[in-house]
């Protein structure tokens, strides 16, 4: 069975968002977990790094996308300098958060709750 171009793209593009994902779920589990050394964290972090450059770039529709992107890229920086963990923990943790709330903002929200205070004076 032959695939098309289209279904090929729809493939590469579940993966690599989906090692995008699996990539700040891992950093949030290191960064949480207060026993991970700095040669644990770099360790796994160059791992999952190096399955994300391997990976055929591909373009990224979600805010919440190009936003852990960038967000990886930036900690790549950081981590080829010298640092301690502890100093870095709190702040990527709360960069983290946000991502997160991010990309479930738009899942809590119904439409027809949006305008809620519109209707307020029919009763």
């Amino acid at each position: 069975m032959k695939y098309t171009p289209k279904q090929i793209e729809k493939y590469q593009r579940q993966r690599y968002i989906s090692l995008i994902e699996k990539i700040s779920k891992n950093l949030f589990k290191m960064f949480r977990n207060e026993e991970t050394t700095k040669e644990q964290f770099l360790n796994k972090f160059y791992e999952l790094k190096k399955k994300l450059d391997e990976q055929i770039v591909i373009r990224l529709d979600s805010e919440y996308h190009h936003q852990m992107k960038a967000y990886i890229e930036k900690l790549h920086l950081e981590c080829q300098q010298e640092f301690k963990l502890d100093d870095i923990r709190e702040a990527n943790m709360t960069l983290l958060n946000r991502l997160q709330k991010l990309k479930n903002g738009t899942s809590y929200k119904k439409d027809k709750h949006k305008h809620k205070d519109k209707n307020q004076d029919w009763g």
